[in-house]
């Protein structure tokens, strides 16, 4: 039985990995699972490590699809990078939260927008402090 939702995702994460790759970048692993975290992409440039979330949609109707990785999303995204870290330590590297939105349209087309940097660390660890921001 398919699931179009899941089907709709591995669509955008495949774009979205090839759109990596084409621009130099080297997929690490895909929808990996680290401290209880889905990851759809770890990529990595250089001594660069780049934990992707890959947001895929076929309208707006429930807003723009970078608009879904909010402050929950964010931390979440910091822990499971932080487990995976533990298990493939970047010695002397960068790391960094980037967000592929992939806009699927009725005739056939696709847009796609990679936000490098979108969050860093202290944007999504706030969410973990007592009283917030």
């Amino acid at each position: 039985m398919s699931n179009p939702r899941l089907e709709l995702g591995a669509a955008g994460e495949q774009l979205a990995a090839a759109h990596l790759e084409r621009a130099g970048y080297r997929i690490l692993a895909r929808n990996v699972r680290a401290g209880g975290v889905e990851m759809d992409l770890v990529a990595a440039r250089g001594r660069l490590r780049a934990f992707v979330e890959v947001k895929t949609r076929r309208g707006r109707s429930h807003g723009h699809p970078a608009e879904a990785v909010d402050r929950r999303k964010q931390a979440r995204l910091l822990r499971g990078a932080t487990a995976w870290l533990r298990e493939h330590p970047l010695r002397g590297g960068r790391v960094r939260f980037d967000v592929v939105t992939v806009e699927l349209h009725p005739d056939g087309s696709s847009e796609l927008l990679h936000w490098p940097g979108a969050f860093d660390a202290s944007d999504a660890e706030w969410t973990r402090t007592p009283g917030g921001r």
